[in-house]
């Protein structure tokens, strides 16, 4: 389900690849609502086949058995930045698990049925995402009710008032793309990259300022732990280019090192 620049969509893709099969070679999609057209059109760019992985050298022995392994990973881009950016704003500084609540909250409350074929085996509660303007006018009391800060809901409103420029960036090279997004006061490089990740298919967007990332990099390519941002950003300097690709496939295959200490308790905004 997207909002897509011709209105509200809803996109069913099935295939069943094979093994190291491209994907693209064995799937079948269908689309329903005003912006159908415009998802079937974008269906490759959605399913990264437009991403080339040839510029990509792998300077690792973790990475190149990663690539080895999943020779038909591709970098997928959805040309929406709003639909990426929002959630990646709601993700600032709170458990994975806190950011869906409160997404899945405000999406239920302030979104529309998502456009969907009658018939059996359709599932019900699909929505569809506010558009900008919906965003703007959500009530303060609301982000309190979906337990998102003041912080947090400032920027996403920031943000949407200049929604139409910041779409633009789906279309611009990863750097000006970057700088188009940051120039939101409260969207700083980990939020500028995980939007851009998923919008645009970036393979340089390097998630800097993540709380588990560095560690994971540094665990997989040297075998310690306690790996900084900036111990990860040396790592991956050869790389350069294609800094999201390697992560990705240390994520995918790399080793990570082991978990003692409990996990971060999910917080009430009204306790800050």
């Amino acid at each position: 389900m997207s909002r897509t620049p011709e209105g509200p969509g809803t996109l069913r893709v099935t295939g069943g690849a094979a093994a190291f099969e491209p994907v693209a070679a064995s799937v079948k999609a269908e689309a329903w609502g005003p912006g159908a057209g415009w998802l079937l059109d974008r269906l490759p760019a959605l399913l990264g086949a437009l991403d080339d992985p040839e510029p990509f050298v792998a300077h690792h022995p973790v990475v190149a058995r990663a690539a080895h392994q999943h020779p038909w990973l591709r970098l997928c881009r959805t040309g929406l930045v709003l639909e990426s950016l929002i959630p990646s704003i709601l993700e600032q500084k709170v458990t994975t698990t806190e950011a869906y609540r409160s997404w899945r909250h405000l999406v239920r409350k302030f979104g529309e049925p998502a456009p969907v074929p009658e018939g059996p085996g359709v599932p019900d509660g699909l929505f569809v995402v506010p558009d900008a303007r919906t965003w703007a006018r959500v009530p303060s009391w609301e982000w309190h009710r979906a337990n998102v800060d003041a912080k947090r809901s400032d920027t996403v409103q920031r943000a949407v008032r200049v929604a139409a420029r910041l779409e633009e960036a789906a279309h611009m090279p990863y750097e000006r793309a970057k700088a188009r997004l940051e120039a939101v006061p409260g969207i700083g490089p980990w939020t500028s990259a995980e939007t851009l990740q998923r919008s645009n298919g970036a393979p340089d967007a390097l998630t800097v300022g993540d709380l588990h990332l560095p560690g994971i990099v540094g665990y997989a390519l040297t075998g310690r732990r306690g790996a900084t941002d900036a111990d990860m950003l040396e790592l991956l300097a050869p790389y350069a280019g294609q800094r999201h690709r390697a992560v990705r496939l240390i994520l995918l295959t790399g080793p990570t090192p082991p978990r003692h200490g409990p996990r971060r308790a999910p917080g009430r905004i009204s306790h800050l």
